[in-house]
């Protein structure tokens, strides 16, 4: 199969992303995290009021493009997209249940925290942005590739399904993390934080503070997460734009809408399950798409089918996990009242 007939497989469509508009979103990407650099410089507790501003302009800010694109170029790149962005948002309430585990381990005091998940944003969309490359070029050069990608997902899903099957991790150890214990090794680290700072200048020597070895950590779980989630919306479309735009666009509302589901993250235990489910469902579609390029009788799964899906799953799991801890809730508004 030729480079050419192996891009055209992975969409049924001429990518959208002109040049224009690939300069367009990244200088506007990074204006936004730029934004927010600036926004999180003086360090303070995020208000619920706060973050539900941001939450909303950070879902209103996709919707729009989405809507953008199915008028300028039709309903299947806006099918496509929203799709795709729907996938990505799910995964990343993910990273933030993993976020949660890393700040509770390091103590990472409320006012610091936005500023730690903003790193981690900023290291996120740099890591995809490495594998989205190295994924479109995969699809360009390698026949395989879709069946590739393909294990992959379903690999991660089992690996999801035994952890949950466990009991999963609940806790962090600092101390046993590879990247504290090697950053450790080569620098000192201050008993406590030093604000925003993540390098300090203690008794003549340039000294770590503990903010550091929690950005190196949250960075750390970026790429396990980036291993997954590209090859996942590579299952949906195969323009790298959308890929890149699908991934910009859920990452950049995550430091907000963590502090909006920071209490309801807990209540979601049968999350884990859903994105299992539509991990392996993404999965086999890539499967199916590859052994469709050999054999044309195999069936593909349409990415109409596809949001279908992963809305169906995201609620049941959604209403069950706030069904099995009621009680939870109720004890808290007890506790409340």
């Amino acid at each position: 199969m030729s480079n050419v007939s192996v891009l055209a497989a992975a969409t049924s469509v001429e990518s959208v992303g002109t040049p224009g508009l690939w300069a367009l979103t990244i200088v506007g990407v990074l204006g936004l995290l730029v934004l927010d650099f600036v926004l999180t410089r003086r360090p303070h507790e995020v208000s619920m009021r706060e973050a539900m501003g941001w939450t909303i302009f950070y879902i209103a800010l996709p919707v729009a493009f989405g809507v953008y694109l199915w008028a300028s170029r039709g309903s299947t790149p806006g099918v496509e997209f929203f799709t795709g962005y729907l996938l990505e948002k799910s995964l990343s309430v993910d990273n933030l249940f993993v976020f949660m585990l890393l700040l509770t381990a390091f103590a990472v005091p409320a006012a610091l925290a936005q500023r730690v998940l903003l790193f981690g944003i900023a290291g996120a969309l740099v890591l995809r942005g490495i594998f989205i490359a190295l994924g479109a070029a995969a699809l360009a050069t390698l026949d395989w590739a879709f069946l590739l990608f393909g294990l992959i997902l379903l690999v991660t899903a089992i690996k999801l399904i035994l952890d949950a099957i466990g009991g999963g991790e609940t806790e962090i150890d600092v101390n046993s993390m590879k990247s504290v214990r090697l950053m450790r090794r080569f620098m000192p680290v201050t008993d406590g934080y030093r604000g925003t700072r993540l390098t300090i200048v203690e008794h003549g020597k340039r000294a770590l503070t503990p903010l550091a070895l929690v950005v190196a950590a949250v960075m750390a779980t970026d790429l396990v997460f980036a291993v997954d989630s590209v090859p996942a919306v590579y299952g949906v479309t195969g323009d790298p734009y959308l890929v890149f735009a699908t991934n910009a666009f859920a990452l950049l509302g995550l430091r907000a809408l963590y502090f909006v589901l920071h209490a309801a993250l807990t209540r979601l235990v049968h999350l884990v399950y859903g994105l299992a489910i539509i991990l392996a469902f993404i999965g086999v579609k890539l499967v199916l798409h590859w052994a469709h390029d050999i054999w044309s009788g195999v069936p593909t799964i349409p990415t109409l089918a596809s949001l279908g899906v992963i809305v169906a799953v995201l609620t049941t799991v959604t209403l069950t996990s706030l069904y099995a801890t009621r009680d939870r809730a109720g004890d808290k508004a007890e506790l409340a009242g």
